[in-house]
């Protein structure tokens, strides 16, 4: 993880300067889009990069202990031995980059992990995910019991209520007391950019989260109808570029919702690439938040080894 981000003042005079050129943005995104990425050991290079930067999540109304406690063997060994072993990267370590799953589940993931020998992170959706309508002190008590059960990200949702009428200073302050309850946790703070109506209104909120101490600021909660887009994240990365030459501080992004191809990984990590350079292509700066698209990394990996596509029942699922 990056350094914690302290967060500074809130700069309304910077909020409000702010107007995107919507345009631009969609221009850049078709550009990212029609990419030609590399072809075959080049290929599932990045594709194992990828699965290091992926948020393992699981957030359904089912989740019991036994499905949390194979996403999190899944998370530790999220590509079959063999097929690492054939690629010479057994011995690597490569894991996803944490277990994401609801505040409920927190203690299940990290006794699974601990019985695992893993020190992978464990993350949590809080603050009333994903609406964030819960009354405030309910938002707060749930970050706090997330971290006591040993929860060391926390995934919380902003007020979208102050966000599309402009209560900068009421979101600020909000997003500052989820920042003290998170302890030595780290914060990210999802947008729900799906519900935010402008692209303006996607910068600004993005600039105020990072101004409140977000360590990270993330598209959605999976959960809106509209989730991580091109365009977005586009206004996201260059409002955490402004933001690092601002204050010299580095902020990571978290596209979710919506990423189930091996091929879109190669997309996400081309923006990063391209955008914020090199330093954002870790776990440290970079996550992607998925359910589903582990499995179709692992079978592209197959291909790659094999040269021929696994049917399911050959790749162990989450």
């Amino acid at each position: 993880m990056s350094a914690r981000n302290p967060g500074i003042d809130l700069d309304l005079e910077w909020v409000s300067k702010v107007k995107v050129n919507t345009q631009a943005v969609l221009k850049r995104a078709q550009q990212i889009q029609g990419r030609k990425v590399g072809k075959k050991q080049w290929q599932a290079a990045w594709l194992l990069k990828a699965v290091t930067c992926i948020d393992l999540t699981t957030l359904a109304g089912d989740d019991t202990p036994s499905n949390v406690h194979r996403l999190c063997l899944k998370a530790t060994q999220p590509v079959r031995h063999d097929l690492l072993k054939s690629m010479d990267m057994h011995d690597k370590g490569i894991t996803t980059a944490a277990v994401c799953v609801y505040p409920s589940r927190v203690a299940d993931a990290v006794k699974s992990l601990k019985a695992a020998n893993s020190s992978l992170p464990v993350a949590s959706v809080a603050t009333g995910f994903p609406a964030g309508q819960t009354p405030l002190r309910t938002r707060l008590e749930e970050v706090r019991m997330a971290v006591e059960d040993g929860a060391t990200e926390i995934d919380i949702v902003i007020n979208r209520t102050m966000a599309i009428t402009g209560q900068w200073a009421a979101l600020y302050d909000e997003i500052r007391q989820f920042r003290e309850a998170c302890g030595d946790a780290h914060m990210k703070t999802i947008l729900a950019v799906g519900e935010l109506g402008t692209f303006t209104n996607v910068y600004k909120a993005s600039l105020v989260s990072m101004m409140a101490g977000s360590d990270f600021i993330k598209t959605s909660t999976g959960k809106e109808s509209v989730n991580a887009t091109y365009p977005v994240a586009i206004v996201m990365v260059r409002a955490i570029r402004d933001y690092y030459l601002r204050t010299g501080h580095k902020v990571g992004f978290k596209p979710a919702g919506g990423i189930r191809t091996a091929q879109e990984s190669l997309v996400w990590l081309a923006l990063m690439k391209e955008e914020l350079g090199n330093e954002w292509l870790s776990p440290h700066l970079f996550r992607l938040g998925a359910s589903s698209l582990l499995a179709d990394i692992e079978r592209q990996i197959y291909h790659f080894v094999t040269g021929r596509y696994a049917a399911y029942h050959e790749l162990p699922m989450a």
